[in-house]
C-alpha cells in the first residue's frame, strides 16, 4: 500500500490546517494536536481529515459518522470506541488497537490496517475494499455482510470470525488463519487461499468459484452445497470435510487428501483427481462424468458404474 507509519510525508502538512491549531512560542509556529470533544458523545459528523492522531488514547469515545479520511492513526488506542458509519478511507491504522470497536457500516476503503488488532470488533456491513489487513488480528470479529473485495488479508488471524454473506471476491487470504470461521453463503470467488488454515470452517453454500486453494487445510470443514467450480485444491487437505451436494465440476484436486470426506451427491464432472486419496469417502450418487482418476485411491469395493 506504500504506507509509512512513522513518516507520514509532505502530503500530511498540506491538509493539517483544517484540524490542527497553531500556537506562537519562542518566535516559531508549533503544530498542536487536534482538539477532541470534551464530551464522550460527538454531536454530528466531526472532521479529522488528515489529522495526526498517532499513538493517541481514544478509548471509549463516540466518533459516529466522523470523517478520518487520510488520518494518521498508527498505534492509536481505539479499543471499545464507536466508529459506526465513520469515514476512514485511506486512513493509516498501522498496528492500531481496535479491539471491540464498533465499525458497523464504516468505510475503510484503501485503509492501512497492517498488524491492527480488531479482536471482537463489529465490522458488519463495513466497506473494506482493497484495504491492507496483512497480519491483522480479527479473532471473533463480526464481518457479516462486509465488502472485502480485493482486500489483502495475507497471514491475517481471522479465527472464529463471522463472515456470513460477506463478499471477499479476489481477496488474498494466503497463509491466513481462518479456523472455525462462519462464512455461510459468503462470496470467495477467485480468492487466494494458498496454504490458508480453514480447519472446521463453516462454508455452507459459499461460492469458491475459481478459488486458488493450493495446499490449503480444510479438514472437517463444512462445504455442503458450496460452489467450487474450477477451483484449485491441489495438494489440499480436505479429509473428513463435508462436500455433500457441492459443485466441484472442473475443479483440480491433484494429490488432494479427501480421506473420510462426504461427497454424497457432489458433482465432480470433469474434475482432475489425479493422485487424490478418496479412501473412506461417502460417494452416494456422486457424479464423476469425464473426471480424471489417474492414480486416484478410491474406497475399497467402490465401482464407478452409475457414477459417470
Amino acid at each position: 500500500m506504500g504506507w509509512d507509519a512513522r513518516q507520514p510525508g509532505k502530503s500530511r502538512m498540506r491538509g493539517r490546517s483544517r484540524s490542527i491549531g497553531m500556537s506562537w512560542k519562542t518566535s516559531h509556529w508549533q503544530a498542536q494536536p487536534p482538539m477532541l470533544p470534551k464530551s464522550d458523545a460527538v454531536p454530528g459528523a466531526i472532521e479529522f481529515t488528515q489529522a495526526d492522531l498517532r499513538g493517541r488514547d481514544l478509548r471509549h469515545r463516540n466518533f459516529t459518522g466522523a470523517n478520518f479520511h487520510r488520518a494518521y492513526l498508527s498505534g492509536a488506542n481505539l479499543s471499545n470506541t464507536c466508529l459506526k458509519a465513520a469515514i476512514l478511507t485511506k486512513a493509516n491504522l498501522y498496528e492500531a488497537n481496535l479491539t471491540n470497536a464498533d465499525l458497523h457500516e464504516a468505510n475503510l476503503t484503501d485503509a492501512n490496517l497492517i498488524g491492527a488488532d480488531l479482536t471482537g470488533a463489529d465490522l458488519q456491513s463495513a466497506m473494506l475494499r482493497t484495504a491492507d489487513l496483512r497480519e491483522a488480528i480479527l479473532v471473533h470479529a463480526n464481518l457479516s455482510y462486509a465488502d472485502l473485495i480485493g482486500t489483502d488479508l495475507r497471514q491475517a488471524n481471522v479465527r472464529q470470525a463471522d463472515l456470513c454473506d460477506a463478499n471477499l471476491m479476489r481477496a488474498d487470504l494466503s497463509q491466513a488463519r481462518l479456523q472455525q470461521i462462519n462464512a455461510c453463503q459468503a462470496n470467495f470467488s477467485r480468492v487466494n487461499l494458498q496454504q490458508a488454515e480453514l480447519i472446521a470452517a463453516n462454508l455452507v453454500k459459499t461460492s469458491l468459484f475459481k478459488a486458488r486453494a493450493i495446499a490449503a487445510h480444510l479438514s472437517h470443514a463444512n462445504l455442503t452445497a458450496a460452489t467450487l467450480i474450477e477451483a484449485n485444491f491441489d495438494q489440499s487437505d480436505l479429509s473428513w470435510a463435508n462436500l455433500s451436494r457441492a459443485n466441484l465440476s472442473g475443479a483440480s484436486l491433484r494429490g488432494a487428501n479427501l480421506r473420510g470426506a462426504n461427497l454424497s451427491r457432489a458433482n465432480l464432472s470433469q474434475a482432475d483427481l489425479t493422485g487424490a486419496d478418496l479412501r473412506g469417502c461417502r460417494l452416494l450418487k456422486t457424479q464423476f462424468t469425464n473426471a480424471c482418476l489417474t492414480g486416484t485411491q478410491l474406497p475399497s469395493g467402490f465401482s464407478l458404474a452409475g457414477h459417470c
